[in-house]
């Protein structure tokens, strides 16, 4: 189980340890979490997961698993499951407060670094294997014989298109720049003679 010493704030803090009221947040925090959890949602993600990393950055403090239950009207097992997920993401650290005996859950603050993870988990990887199926899809169909040049033209597009999302995505991993140029390129007129001639 990993986990580091929260030491943020005052350790002796009753704030920091005491759980919140169930209903207590404030109106523009319930917008602001229910707005991370529709981006989350829209990118393919859970709605939940959004809203409870929403809630953890607002705070700023570690919280129980019991206390993001209260806040978000979750159930036990959803909250652990949702909390197993985003720290598998690394958007989420479980902490230990001093002399506290529960683990609490405090956001990733690095936004760049947090987006960079996720993408280097699951959309380089992602491309990667559209790459691998776009290799094979143009190996079976020259095997076939008698598919049109114009088919075998197209499916070479895709692969350089996949091919460039990939390098941008690699590219925004190393350096957090995000370089689309080929990526727009790549199904230009004149795209795949030129990677030819390279």
């Amino acid at each position: 189980m990993k986990g580091y010493l929260w030491t943020g704030g005052d350790p002796g803090s009753q704030k920091s340890l005491a759980p919140p009221v169930h209903g207590r947040l404030a109106p523009w925090e319930a917008i602001a979490v229910e707005a991370v959890g529709n981006v989350i949602e829209f990118w393919g993600f859970k709605r939940n997961q959004g809203r409870v990393w929403g809630l953890l950055y607002l705070r700023g403090e570690p919280l129980t698993a019991g206390e993001i239950e209260r806040e978000l009207d979750l159930s036990k097992g959803g909250v652990s499951m949702l909390l197993r997920d985003l720290e598998h993401w690394g958007v989420v650290q479980r902490v230990r407060v001093p002399q506290d005996t529960v683990w609490r859950y405090a956001a990733e603050t690095d936004l760049v670094r947090m987006v960079t993870h996720v993408v280097e988990e699951r959309e380089a990887a992602f491309v990667t294997r559209i790459r691998a199926d776009l290799s094979e899809a143009r190996r079976l169909a020259e095997g076939v014989g008698g598919v049109h040049q114009e088919k075998l033209r197209r499916l070479e597009r895709m692969a350089v298109l996949a091919d460039h999302v990939e390098r941008a995505l690699r590219l925004f991993i190393k350096t957090s720049r995000l370089d689309v140029g080929g990526v727009l390129g790549a199904f230009r007129d004149g795209a795949l003679s030129r990677k030819g001639e390279r």
